[in-house]
């Protein structure tokens, strides 16, 4: 049987000395495939072969699936570089939690058979894209396919954000920050701040408040066609910082207006077929074992 992938990218977490084990042992089980493999640059540096390498500027260009090892950390830096190319996205999970990256080292090569078979579900993730406009100027678009964080930074005083959705005005906040979250990315930063677990096949975004001085503000969900708007207003004595998937800041000033709105951009995830969202809650979460039935 053909496999429907012919060219591999491998993408890994370099701090992690547990992933050169599984790195190395995935460069080998593709080139015994006979399947061409294509090594990130710093990537290329744990194996123990000469690989051929790739910049991730050039990633999608070279491969027909990207594998990421590591947590769901590294997947979400390989979903940015892939960018809107809509090139299937892989996780081998060597983090802590995770949610994204869900094939265990211990049974990769059988998943593995089973993907490169043809045996593997698909599904598209929404994705934010984030606008900063300064004095009616674009000065920065940013991607996310977990969240986009608006906080303070290296100061203990709050943060005053004015929100509008679809043009209403919805609240002005006193906080620590704003987390605002796809289905994706409700099980990361806006969980640990209270928010709602939201299946990744809904329409929808989530903004949950973190330390908001007036208790009464809690997390709310809103459709995934709304646009959000966060105004920072000038009472704000201290830096307020924008991040993207915890990797991408950048420094708000006062008066600067953040578009939040859904990308045009998706992230193309595959699974094992024997994939289920709610079997991965329990096992993460530890929410109990599975009925007798």
């Amino acid at each position: 049987m053909t496999s429907p992938f012919q060219t591999i990218g491998l993408i890994a977490k370099k701090s992690d000395p547990e992933v050169v084990a599984v790195l190395n042992t995935l460069h080998r089980y593709f080139i015994e495939r006979d399947i061409i493999v294509f090594v990130e640059r710093d990537t290329a540096k744990l194996l123990d072969k000469p690989a051929e390498i790739v910049n991730w500027s050039n990633l999608s260009k070279q491969c027909d699936l990207a594998v990421a090892i590591g947590g769901d950390g590294t997947l979400l830096g390989a979903a940015r570089a892939l960018g809107n190319t809509n090139t299937p996205l892989l996780g081998v999970h060597m983090g802590r939690l995770g949610f994204l990256a869900d094939i265990a080292p211990g049974v990769m090569i059988e998943r593995l058979n089973e993907i490169m078979d043809g045996h593997y579900l698909s599904e598209q993730r929404a994705l934010l894209k984030s606008t900063v406009i300064r004095q009616g100027e674009t000065i920065q678009i940013t991607h996310a396919l977990n969240d986009v964080v608006v906080h303070k930074w290296a100061s203990s005083r709050m943060i005053e954000l004015e929100t509008f959705i679809d043009g209403t005005f919805v609240s002005t906040e006193r906080s620590d920050g704003l987390i605002i979250s796809t289905p994706t990315g409700s099980t990361a930063y806006a969980l640990s701040g209270g928010g709602p677990i939201v299946h990744p096949s809904l329409n929808a975004v989530v903004l949950v408040p973190i330390c908001p001085h007036t208790l009464s503000h809690r997390p709310i969900v809103v459709s995934g066609d709304s646009s959000i708007e966060l105004i920072i207003t000038d009472t704000n004595l201290d830096s307020v910082k924008l991040s993207c998937d915890g990797q991408n800041t950048i420094d708000v000033m006062n008066g600067d207006s953040i578009i939040i709105e859904k990308s045009e951009q998706r992230t193309h995830l595959i699974h094992p077929k024997q994939h289920d969202h709610f079997s991965t809650l329990r096992t993460k979460l530890g929410w109990g074992t599975t009925p007798n039935r």
